[in-house]
């Protein structure tokens, strides 16, 4: 196995702490730990065991060596490892001078301070596993909801890979056919058969559409969704904000236009996290500032993933809210209605309203908080998650994966087409290559070092 320069890194979180871990990997790992190390014999002892002992200073005139910290010093051997290199984790108090001390010590030893999602990198280099897989390490640490951590979990297990690139295979072989057919350009020969051809690009791209289609729901998962409350001025915008939170996030006044910028926060529903976001009401409006509001909701409703459109039941006309949603519908995104002042209505205006939008309506009270959970199946129902999540599903949440599957179909779609009109091997051969390209950029078997680098820069320095 191929073992790189030694690098090390803090590889838990900065700051004081009750413990810190600090990763070192590379050729000599364990042997120049050692020589820091008083306790058992490093470079004697079995992978994956953990010894109790000191590190110290390196020894003065005097020849005495001070002593940095106790630790508990554990030793991986290559290729068993993370990396699939030696690696030595040093566990140390969360002294920030002593992570610091032993950080030095290393780069006396001759380590180099690792760069970010360097130990990654060294683990996808060595085999350990694909690009995929190296990004899901990356999602997994960053995952703040039960639905994103599942799904970087699925793709770390080999998630929607493992099939591409089995898938890729085949491919390769006929393309290899393709290629053949080229050295005998003055003969009519057929080596590739075109049907067989034919029915493997329409399997690749039976995999790759609902890959494809999972990427809203990805992004969703991932990023979370965008979801402005508009609606007109004392809807009780800010109301509904504050009791989904549970806090005064925004002012609530019985002035209208009170909110004169878009307030943001975040709630988890069901393992989805909607980013909230309030705004200025719709209206006409009174002075420049307020029009500069107006003017952010609605570009923050251009930008929404979903609309939730508030109004006041009590206080509404059946034709100016029908004509209030029919703007909302215009704008083509997903949405939801929400009646506030339930307590003050009656059953047969909630009916007429209904009847006049000719669609269901969630009726709530924000002021008493009442009906809130039903707003929030609601929420979650709008964003269909949870059956692709559940089930354990692949589902795309990177863009650069994204971009390179529909690359894929794209190419598939025109070799296809190409058998429909006879094109020459050459054509053929082509468009191949490039479904070739994109699906092996996908799971790293073609990379770049610039790819490389902007993918594991994002990555925290210890992982």
């Amino acid at each position: 196995m191929f073992q790189s320069e030694p690098i090390a890194a803090l590889a838990t979180a900065p700051g004081i702490g009750a413990i810190a871990v600090i990763r070192v990997s590379g050729e000599g790992a364990i042997e120049l730990t050692n020589r820091m190390f008083r306790g058992k014999d490093l470079t004697q002892q079995a992978s994956h065991t953990a010894h109790f002992g000191t590190l110290r200073n390196r020894p003065n005139a005097t020849g005495e060596a001070s002593i940095i910290d106790e630790v508990l010093v554990t030793v991986f051997r290559a290729p068993k490892s993370f990396t699939k290199e030696d690696v030595v984790e040093i566990s140390c108090h969360g002294s920030e001078f002593i992570i610091q001390q032993i950080l030095r010590r290393l780069t006396q030893e001759g380590v180099r301070l690792a760069k970010p999602g360097e130990f990654t990198q060294r683990a996808f280099l060595n085999g350990q596993f694909d690009l995929v897989q190296a990004e899901a390490v990356a999602d997994l640490i960053a995952s703040d909801s039960d639905a994103s951590h599942r799904a970087a979990l699925t793709q770390l297990r080999g998630g929607f890979s493992k099939q591409l690139k089995e898938l890729r295979q085949q491919l390769i072989d006929f393309v290899a056919l393709v290629e053949l057919e080229l050295d005998f350009g003055e003969e009519d020969v057929e080596f590739a058969h075109r049907d067989r051809l034919r029915q493997l690009m329409i399997d690749i791209r039976r995999v790759l559409h609902p890959l494809i289609d999972s990427f809203s729901t990805g992004n969703a998962i991932k990023n979370g969704v965008p979801t402005v409350i508009v609606g007109k001025p004392n809807a009780g915008k800010s109301t509904l904000l504050n009791a989904l939170l549970n806090e005064e996030k925004a002012i609530v006044s019985d002035i209208p236009g009170t909110t004169r910028d878009v307030i943001e926060d975040e709630l988890f529903i069901n393992g989805i996290r909607f980013r909230l976001i309030d705004t200025a009401g719709l209206r006409q409006a009174t002075d420049q500032i307020e029009a500069i509001g107006i003017e952010r909701t609605q570009q923050k409703m251009r930008d929404a993933s979903l609309v939730v459109y508030l109004f006041d039941g009590k206080n509404i006309e059946p034709n100016e809210l029908q004509a209030a949603v029919s703007e909302v519908r215009e704008s083509g995104k997903p949405y939801l209605l929400v009646g506030n002042k339930l307590d003050a209505i009656t059953d047969t205006t909630r009916e007429t309203l209904e009847r006049v939008l000719g669609e269901k309506v969630v009726w709530i009270s924000a002021a008493k908080q009442t009906h809130l959970e039903e707003l929030k199946t609601a929420l979650s129902s709008r964003v269909r998650t949870d059956a692709a999540v559940q089930t354990g599903s692949a589902v795309i949440t990177n863009a650069r994966h994204y971009e390179h599957l529909t690359a894929t179909d794209d190419a598939l779609a025109r070799a296809i087409s190409g058998l429909d009109t006879n094109v020459t091997p050459d054509w053929l051969a082509m468009d191949l290559r490039v479904a070739l390209h994109h699906l092996g950029a996908i799971t790293g078997e073609i990379t770049t070092d610039d790819l490389l680098e902007s993918i594991f820069s994002k990555f925290c320095i210890g992982k």
